[in-house]
C-alpha cells in the first residue's frame, strides 16, 4: 500500500499517544476528524494497521519474572512443530510464540507471579510438551528499548 507524509503523521500519532482522544490526534496531524476517521480506515484496509489494542504490563498484574525459552526440536516427526505450536498455545502464561530458522526452531515467552511460580510452570507445563530436544532459557532482567514505532 502507497503511504504519503499525512498518513505517516497520522501513524507517528497513532504511535506516540495510542490512548489520546482522536481529536487530538487529529490536531496533532493537521487534518480534520473526518480526514483522520479515513485515513485510519484506509490505513486499517490496506493493512498497514493491523489492529489498535491495549498493551498490558504484567508487572501490574503481579507478574514480576518473565523468560524467554529457547527449543530445539526433535525433528524426525514431521508434525513436530504443529504440534509442539499446538500444545504450548495451551499454557496460560506463554505470552508469546515465535519460530525461527537456524539453530533455534521455537521460542516461547513465559511469564510467572515468581520463581516458584515459574518453577512450578517450567516442570509441569513446558517440560510436557512434545517433541523437545533441547531447550534454553534467557531470564529478562530488564528492557532497554521496546518499541513498535518505525521511523516515519
Amino acid at each position: 500500500m502507497q503511504t504519503d507524509e499525512t498518513d505517516r503523521r497520522v501513524l507517528r500519532q497513532a504511535l506516540a499517544e495510542p490512548l489520546a482522544p482522536r481529536a487530538l490526534w487529529a490536531e496533532r496531524a493537521g487534518v480534520t476528524l473526518a480526514t483522520l476517521g479515513r485515513r485510519l480506515e484506509r490505513l486499517r484496509e490496506g493493512g498497514v494497521i493491523r489492529s489498535l489494542r491495549a498493551e498490558i504490563d504484567w508487572t501490574g498484574l503481579g507478574y514480576s519474572v518473565e523468560v524467554s525459552l529457547r527449543f530445539t526440536l526433535d525433528k524426525t516427526d514431521p508434525r513436530a512443530f504443529d504440534e509442539f505450536i499446538e500444545a504450548a498455545r495451551q499454557v496460560p502464561e506463554v505470552v508469546a510464540i515465535e519460530t525461527f530458522l537456524g539453530r533455534v526452531d521455537v521460542r516461547l515467552n513465559v511469564i510467572a507471579r515468581d520463581m516458584a511460580h515459574y518453577q512450578e510452570v517450567y516442570r509441569a507445563r513446558i517440560l510436557a510438551l512434545p517433541h523437545i530436544a533441547e531447550v534454553d532459557a534467557l531470564m529478562l532482567i530488564s528492557t532497554i528499548k521496546n518499541s513498535e514505532g518505525l521511523p516515519l
